[in-house]
């Protein structure tokens, strides 16, 4: 029978008692009073456990993951289960097998189950229309279709993926009934049934269903009906204070920025990712799936066809084997057919996978946003040492990517292009970085063997085999091309191009390879094609795919907000769109600063130095060009600070400095120079003046600062046509992450010129400073002393080279 017009029978009369199910399903497992914090190995998995442990500990170290536990069912037997890492690093609480994680969109399973015990009561149908339950339940409906919860639950309803509100944005979320009737606002993005589109606005809705038809908080009912039952005790969709007890510390990142803590705020779509459970009780949950009879001890939690039914690809050929079911995804390991589902949520990566047929599952949580990819990969290997343990095959080895040889990132870097795809490959001190077009992101090669693969947080794959001149990606064989300029964005999108958003969640709008992109949830970077003026298209892939993004702007023409995706992202305050100065307000007023600053010391250093030879760089070449802010009032404090616009560097520095500037002139530009040496005083007012927020942006005195010892020096770069300075993406001492080096907002040409200075000063032995691209410190500025000699004071300089 088609999938669309199966039914479940009733399975009336044989509803257990829930506390003596409870009793019985908990026997599969540890229960949670005077548990261990770890469950060793299993004698028969100890070697395969030793392989593990080598792979996590091995990738841990590689992505920076914070802490990770896992755990190791076959059967009725939780076999191993371990804590890695630190669960609180702030107190050095070390993470066990027992440490709460967020499990992000694995919650869904549980909400399905929900469901599906009330379709083997009779009480719900999953194919009736989601109005016979709801009947406020009206999203825009194009197509004449009416959606049911077998589409909700299969990802095949055409539905948005994030609610106008309560949604994955939103700190302030609503009750879950507010949330699904925001949805009114909303249209179906496909005709329900005719695609997969992935939506937690669908199980947001499937377990208001829930809620509306029990007459009870969505939370309570679940705690009562499917995890109280499956003995899931140290779980919940609530966070009680036991909860938040054990709660793992989670982090943030981002391609440009540091890491920070992760938001912990509650989401107003509650059912579709807002479970909060340890490993051990996914342990459980994954022993009950195994049970036989349906799930649970006898099926007492759910009847066998019913869980067969959550286990068959829906709306696809009978002989299906992948795909979406009721809840779970269907893959293949090996041959071996495989029962899962990922989780992400703030600063949380999950994964959950079982073989059903052998009996065998596995699950693993970190606390490092994104890194789903990781866990996918230790979840898979841990199912094959499994599968090798119980059929007696020799262990199988972990996959692992080793660091390029010397000078191969060098040699590789450029812009590669084929029949399908452009991928831009760039050296960076951290690695060589590939941008993917599918799915979106940025991605670190290594080397596996003769080919190169991606492997970092966010990806492990595809391979690339490196050409002469060339690369292979896939089937696409892409040739490297010549760089040149970029041209300069389409002036309508001037207004457009910015941050939206909130700190926990910035949406970033940008133009790349001609056309705008949106970088949503800190790692997807998808091309938008214009519809119509300030109305563009997600992509028909990834996230968002098929839906919108629509700006409003002001009477000047600037974005003040962008619905994507039917959530209103306001646009963000970031540094000096306008190109006017950024200025901080001192945290005491300059003068006084100043006689703190003249009175005070430098620090004392040990070691022998380099006698200071500091010059004029304008002396060595005066074709470079100055625009000394701190000797006006256009700087970050709006005052003076030097008596005269001078730039001296030590002769090393600034002859290698001249030699940039020179190399530059081919591209038509020219070196401009902010600042230079800076006595030691200067750097002292500064930070003393610079509120703690901004405290990156500026050295501390107590160290000194490369500028103190004449190696390092603020400059951008000049039309040498126009003698005009270029726009960058932020502008010179603006203390925002527009001025982090890798920041990848603003336009091609913006981050092309960027590039260029950088390539130029690194080429000369400079090195960017992390937090300000117009920054650059001389290779050996550690050989200089701290000096605190005014301009006034310093010796007479040589004019040109000796």
């Amino acid at each position: 029978m088609n999938n669309a017009t199966r039914q479940l029978s009733p399975r009336r009369g044989r509803w257990p008692d829930r506390v003596t199910l409870t009793m019985l399903v908990s026997a599969l497992a540890l229960g949670c009073a005077g548990a261990p914090e770890n469950i060793p190995p299993d004698p028969a998995y100890e070697q395969a456990v030793e392989r593990l442990r080598e792979f996590i500990e091995h990738e841990m170290a590689d992505k920076g993951l914070p802490a990770l536990s896992i755990a190791l069912v076959d059967d009725q037997r939780t076999v191993w289960a371990q804590g890695f890492g630190l669960e609180d690093p702030g107190d050095s609480v070390s993470a066990t097998a027992r440490t709460v994680y967020r499990v992000g969109s694995v919650s869904k399973l549980f909400t399905d189950i929900g469901v599906m015990q009330l379709v083997e009561r009779g009480e719900l149908d999953l194919d009736a229309p989601v109005a016979t339950y709801v009947p406020d339940f009206q999203p825009r409906d194009p197509y004449g279709e009416a959606v049911t919860l077998r589409q909700l639950m299969s990802h095949r309803s055409g539905l948005v993926r994030e609610p106008p509100r309560g949604n994955y944005f939103d700190d302030q979320p609503p009750s879950l009934a507010a949330t699904v009737a925001s949805l009114n606002e909303t249209e179906l993005v496909y005709p329900p049934t005719s695609r997969t589109k992935y939506s937690n606005a669908g199980i947001a809705t499937v377990g208001y269903v829930l809620e509306h038809t029990k007459g009870e908080p969505f939370a309570d009912y679940l705690a009562a009906s499917v995890l109280g039952p499956l003995g899931l005790r140290s779980s919940s969709f609530a966070p009680t204070p036991d909860i938040r007890g054990r709660l793992a510390t989670a982090y943030m990142w981002s391609y440009h920025g540091d890491p920070f803590v992760a938001p912990t705020f509650e989401l107003g779509m509650m059912p579709a990712g807002s479970m909060y459970a340890p490993v051990t009780d996914l342990a459980r949950f994954l022993s009950a799936l195994f049970v036989g009879g349906g799930l649970g001890a006898d099926g007492g939690v759910l009847g066998s066809e019913a869980l067969a039914e959550m286990l068959t690809p829906q709306f696809a050929p009978a002989d299906a084997t992948t795909g979406f079911g009721l809840g779970f995804a269907m893959s293949e390991l090996d041959g071996h057919r495989v029962i899962r589902h990922g989780g992400a949520i703030y600063g949380f990566a999950t994964e959950l996978a079982a073989l059903p047929d052998e009996r065998l599952g596995a699950v693993a949580v970190t606390t490092m946003d994104g890194a789903n990819a990781v866990v996918e990969r230790i979840v898979a290997y841990a199912l094959r040492l499994m599968l090798a343990v119980q059929s007696g095959e020799p262990l199988p080895s972990a996959e692992v990517s080793e660091p390029l040889p010397d000078g191969m990132a060098q040699d590789l870097e450029g812009r590669y292009v084929g029949a399908e795809q452009v991928v831009e490959l760039r050296d960076r001190p951290t690695g060589l970085f590939a941008w993917l077009r599918q799915p979106g992101v940025r991605v670190r090669l290594r080397a596996k063997g003769s080919t190169l693969v991606a492997d970092d947080r966010l990806a492990w794959g595809p391979e690339v085999t490196p050409l002469d001149d060339a690369i292979v990606l896939g089937a696409d064989t892409l040739r490297r091309i010549s760089e040149g300029t970029p041209d300069p964005a389409p002036d309508r999108w001037a207004g457009l191009i910015g941050e939206y958003g909130w700190d926990h969640n910035v949406l970033y709008v940008l133009e790349k390879d001609g056309a705008l992109h949106a970088l949503i949830e800190w790692f997807f970077l998808y091309p938008l094609t214009e519809v119509e003026p300030d109305v563009f298209a997600f992509p028909q892939w990834g996230l968002y795919d098929g839906e919108q993004l629509v700006f409003s702007r002001d009477e000047s023409g600037r974005a003040t907000q962008v619905e994507a995706a039917s959530v209103v992202f306001p646009r963000r305050a970031v540094g000096t769109e306008g190109g006017e100065t950024f200025t901080i307000t001192p945290v005491a007023p300059v003068e006084e600063l100043r006689r703190a600053a003249l009175a005070a010391t430098p620090p004392e250093e040990s070691g022998s130095f380099r006698e200071p030879t500091l010059v004029e760089l304008q002396v060595l070449d005066p074709t470079i060009r100055y625009d000394i802010r701190y000797a006006t009032t256009n700087n970050f404090m709006e005052d003076v600070f030097y008596d005269e616009p001078h730039a001296f560097l030590q002769r090393p520095a600034a002859e290698a400095l001249v030699r940039a500037h020179r190399a530059l002139r081919e591209h038509g530009y020219g070196l401009l120079i902010h600042d230079a040496y800076r006595p030691w005083y200067v750097t002292k007012m500064f930070w003393d003046a610079t509120p703690a927020e901004f405290k990156n942006f500026v050295a501390d005195p107590s160290q000194g600062s490369r500028h103190n010892r004449g190696a390092a020096a603020d400059l951008t770069l000049y039309d040498l046509r126009t003698g005009a300075p270029v726009t960058m993406v932020g502008g010179y001492d603006e203390f925002s992450e527009r001025s982090y080096p890798r920041y990848l907002g603003g336009t091609s040409l913006q981050r092309w010129l960027r590039e260029l200075v950088r390539d130029a000063m690194e080429a000369e032995g400079f090195s960017v400073y992390e937090y300000e691209w117009w920054h650059f410190d001389f290779g050996d500025w550690h050989a200089y002393p701290i000096l605190n000699l005014r301009f006034d004071e310093l010796a007479t300089v040589q004019a040109g080279p000796r």
